[in-house]
């Protein structure tokens, strides 16, 4: 296996490059019967989609997405899915320069060392367009999870550089979200994030960031003991995201300075018998399985690593070169990032809850 399959009963394998005819990917093992539309998936495309503000990469693609097969009628069949959506405002031309150079920060050097040959056209395969196709894949899984469980998926932008948020997440709304371009639902701290990414764009500089994710009315007992602990399967899904450095859930690296008797998070019975605890420093998650409490985690994004500034790099036959990157980027991509959180959260809940189902019923 390549690398390029996530999930055990929910599958997804994505394909494509960042300036190739297309991207997109097949989904096996999805429940027959879910009612989707192309209109649905395009909407969280459109949220992930480039060109969609200012402070996010001038490129115009719509990503209009086409389901190929696997859905008759509007309703899933049962059979593989495959979803593709075509690249339509390609410019390999602006990566002529590169071809023959190592980018600081990017993949190229690991892709040249590992296979002896990449694709220099905007990174090829380690494009952060490939992320299209996760994005229209957890559309899906949001759309089942969410009528037959009732569960919500949200996440936001919740620091760019040293500014930050200390929002309460159980307040924040999805229109709170998508209130104002960089999707931090604090208005007051969103204007002076716009305002710092526009300075730091005027640089001809990017900038990283966190985002806070969360799942609310999650069900118990989902997770597998040891490896497959759903909390270790968020970590690698948020960590296989392009640009993500950093993941930690609950009270992650805040809890070491707590003592047990304050993080143990007490057990109680509410008014309808059911169990729950008073506190959530565990996030959600127990022995790596689902406690029915919101499961809630943090992604560290860097900054972006294409910038126009001179930086000093070496080209394929270790030659110093002096580079100053040219065509279209994110000075920030938290904005864009937002869905991708949102999906990689889907997919791992919805596989999790078939891999449950298949082991209870």
């Amino acid at each position: 296996m390549a690398g390029n399959s996530f999930g055990e009963l929910f599958r997804i394998t994505t394909f494509g490059e960042s300036h190739g005819g297309a991207v997109g990917c097949v989904i096996d093992g999805c429940p027959p019967g879910i009612k989707i539309t192309e209109a649905e998936i395009q909407k969280d495309l459109d949220r992930r989609k480039p060109g969609q503000s200012h402070i996010t990469t001038p490129r115009k693609e719509q990503d209009e997405i086409s389901i190929l097969s696997g859905v008759y009628d509007g309703v899933t069949t049962g059979t593989p899915i495959l979803l593709l959506a075509h690249n339509k405002d390609i410019r390999p031309e602006d990566y002529n320069d590169l071809k023959k150079l190592y980018r600081p920060g990017h993949a190229d050097f690991t892709y040249q060392q590992k296979y002896g040959i990449r694709d220099w056209r905007g990174s090829g395969r380690a494009s952060a367009r490939e992320t299209l196709a996760r994005v229209a894949a957890g559309a899906i899984a949001k759309k089942y999870l969410g009528k037959k469980l009732g569960v919500e998926i949200l996440s936001f932008t919740q620091q760019v550089g040293d500014i930050s948020t200390d929002i309460d997440y159980k307040k924040v709304t999805m229109e709170m979200i998508e209130s104002n371009i960089v999707r931090c639902p604090d208005p007051e701290v969103a204007e002076q994030m716009i305002k710092f990414i526009e300075e730091v764009k005027a640089d001809n500089d990017s900038v990283g960031g966190v985002v806070f994710g969360v799942i609310k009315n999650c069900p118990v007992g989902l997770g597998e003991p040891v490896f497959d602990k759903i909390s270790s399967d968020l970590g690698k899904a948020m960590l296989s995201i392009n640009a993500v450095k950093g993941f930690d859930i609950g009270s992650g690296f805040s809890g070491v300075s707590m003592r047990g008797s304050e993080h143990n998070d007490e057990f109680y019975k509410d008014a309808s018998g059911k169990v729950r605890t008073s506190t959530n420093y565990a996030g959600g998650t127990l022995g790596g399985i689902s406690t029915g409490e919101d499961i809630y985690f943090r992604v560290a994004i860097k900054p972006v690593s294409t910038i126009s500034k001179k930086q000093k790099s070496l080209d394929l036959e270790n030659n110093e070169v002096e580079l100053e990157a040219t065509g279209r980027h994110d000075p920030c991509v938290l904005p864009r990032a937002i869905p991708i959180v949102d999906a990689m959260s889907a997919l791992v809940l919805m596989d999790h809850y078939l891999r449950h189902k298949s082991q209870t019923d």
